[in-house]
């Protein structure tokens, strides 16, 4: 499908990452397997369930499904412990984290083997998850208890009212987190639940159970205690009612579909709810950008863990008058990535996750071509490799009834489109119901910003595909429109997980009438101290 010589296109194939001595089973022992397995909360004999490795489509792991009884259990064992888990002082659970952070640099090795044993993905791209759960825990640990302090807040009557506004834990949080990014959306989504108080029930995606089962002992050896996460398996459908069921508060992070059961069964229990759900971001460049570390950027942008990132880009929109140029550029290099799976780093991309991931990839890039589209690079699937690699794919030529247009695809497929203003640029950019990520490429860092102030997105990258918003972990991440509700990271990410309390006390005078005033000289008497304070510019 590769075969063509039109402007910006490549012939051949993705060259293979050199392969590595260590395989799956031997990076992934039964030994191992067993040992964390028994972090699950099932009870009796429970039945198990079986995962396979997406490089080998060999069996990995089998595991004990939880059933809703069990989820029940689970809140009740995290009930306990909660109580003992909040009393103690804000800095010593932070402490928790900090400990974490070093253990997990230093035994990282450890959980990218799981995470690509489990996703698939290349172990740069494992290693993003390392990188952002350990600046969760370094931000969380040094910063939670400065926003979880109590808070000298405007009285009703100046200097006569004290009020002070205080955080409590929400109680057991009700997590349940996705297959694409294990650790960093199971454990970073944790941390500040914790050092607020909170305890956890997690359901992670069966297929990566592993990696967030791996990141539960390591809390656990930094100090955590460890019934305070609860970790339940099984499918979503079956015991994820029972999750949002019995939480005080739930954070869900998956598509937006399921997002909408979840906000709706949380609502219907007037519980709060944080989503981070599909997207279809875009990518800008504009007339005056570097090229070359546009088009680099945009090869990260699009096929980092095999395009199965939330805030990747699915459309790439470059100026008229660059396009040519850009697109010869963007696709050398897409073409040079080096695909494979070896437990190492060196392969530039990994496969995968799934066969419905490969389904929908295959469907969405068949479909375009058959009604027109053409192939810059990529285009098919590499079975030489693995059972579920496909390579890097931009397609040109994309019109709006094809299903890569306007569907999310959550594989490594990028369109292109053409724009003439960034007037236009920018409404095509927005004209979608997703508001997750973009990004905007420009050599004039203040265009840049401006560009991004006018995009209906939680985060926007100048310069930068993902990492530079994602990173930024005092800043909050999340989605507009059918993106999601809330935001993980800084303030919001912790403040979320607590309920804010005020404690008002009164000295001296009453608020109401007193030493002989009555109703009416009351009420004249506020009226014109009402009066009073907005003179004075009191707040």
């Amino acid at each position: 499908m590769t075969d063509t010589t039109a402007v910006g296109q490549t012939t051949g194939r993705n060259p293979a990452a050199p392969g590595a001595a260590r395989t799956v089973a031997s990076a992934v022992p039964a030994a191992l397997v067993a040992r964390l397995a028994r972090g699950v909360t099932a009870t009796g004999e429970p039945e198990l369930v079986h995962t396979t490795a997406p490089l080998t489509g060999e069996r990995l792991a089998t595991l004990p499904r939880s059933t809703p009884a069990d989820v029940e259990v689970a809140y009740q064992l995290a009930r306990r412990a909660q109580k003992a888990w909040a009393a103690l002082p804000v800095r010593r659970r932070a402490g928790v984290l900090l400990r974490f952070h070093d253990l997990l640099l230093k035994r990282q090795d450890e959980v990218l083997d799981l995470i690509q044993a489990e996703t698939g993905k290349a172990r740069l791209h494992a290693f993003e998850e390392v990188l952002g759960a350990a600046l969760a825990a370094r931000h969380y640990g040094r910063k939670g208890p400065s926003y979880l302090r109590d808070r000298r807040r405007g009285g009703a009557m100046p200097v006569l009212t004290h009020a002070v506004e205080a955080r409590r834990p929400k109680g057991v949080i009700g997590q349940i987190s996705p297959w694409n990014y294990p650790l960093e959306l199971s454990v970073g989504d944790a941390l500040p639940a914790f050092v607020a108080g909170n305890a956890v029930v997690n359901k992670p995606d069966t297929q990566t159970a592993l990696t967030a089962l791996w990141a539960r002992e390591l809390l656990i050896e930094a100090g955590l205690p460890a019934d305070l996460w609860q970790i339940v398996i099984g499918d979503g459908p079956v015991i994820g009612p029972a999750v949002v069921e019995h939480a005080d508060y739930v954070s869900f992070t998956g598509s937006t579909a399921t997002g909408r059961d979840v906000a709706q069964r949380a609502a219907a229990r007037l519980v709060g709810a944080s989503l981070e759900l599909g997207g279809k971001n875009a990518l800008l460049v504009l007339a005056d950008a570097d090229l070359d570390r546009a088009a680099e950027g945009a090869v990260r942008a699009c096929f980092s863990s095999a395009g199965q990132l939330c805030i990747s880009i699915e459309r790439l929109y470059v100026h008229r008058s660059v396009a040519e140029e850009f697109l010869r550029r963007f696709a050398e290099r897409t073409s040079a990535l080096r695909l494979g799976g070896g437990l190492a780093y060196g392969a530039d991309m990994g496969s995968l996750v799934s066969d419905r991931q490969l389904e929908t990839v295959t469907r969405h890039v068949e479909e375009a071509v058959k009604a027109g589209a053409t192939v810059l690079a990529g285009g098919q699937a590499r079975p030489d490799l693995g059972p579920l690699f496909f390579e890097p794919t931009i397609l040109d030529g994309v019109t709006p009834g094809m299903a890569v247009c306007g569907e999310e695809t959550f594989g490594p497929v990028v369109s292109v489109y053409r724009f003439d203003t960034e007037d236009e640029a920018v409404e095509a950019a927005n004209s979608t119901t997703y508001g997750l990520n973009s990004s905007v490429w420009t050599k004039d860092a203040r265009r840049g910003q401006a560009i991004a102030a006018r995009l209906h997105t939680g985060t926007v990258n100048v310069n930068e595909a993902y990492a530079a918003a994602y990173g930024s972990v005092a800043a909050p991440m999340g989605g507009m429109g059918d993106s999601g509700l809330g935001r993980r990271h800084g303030s919001d990410g912790i403040l979320r997980y607590t309920e804010a309390q005020t404690i008002a006390t009164q000295r001296m005078l009453p608020i109401a009438p007193s030493f002989g005033l009555d109703d009416e000289k009351f009420a004249a008497l506020f009226t014109t101290s009402l009066k009073a304070l907005k003179v004075l510019r009191f707040k």
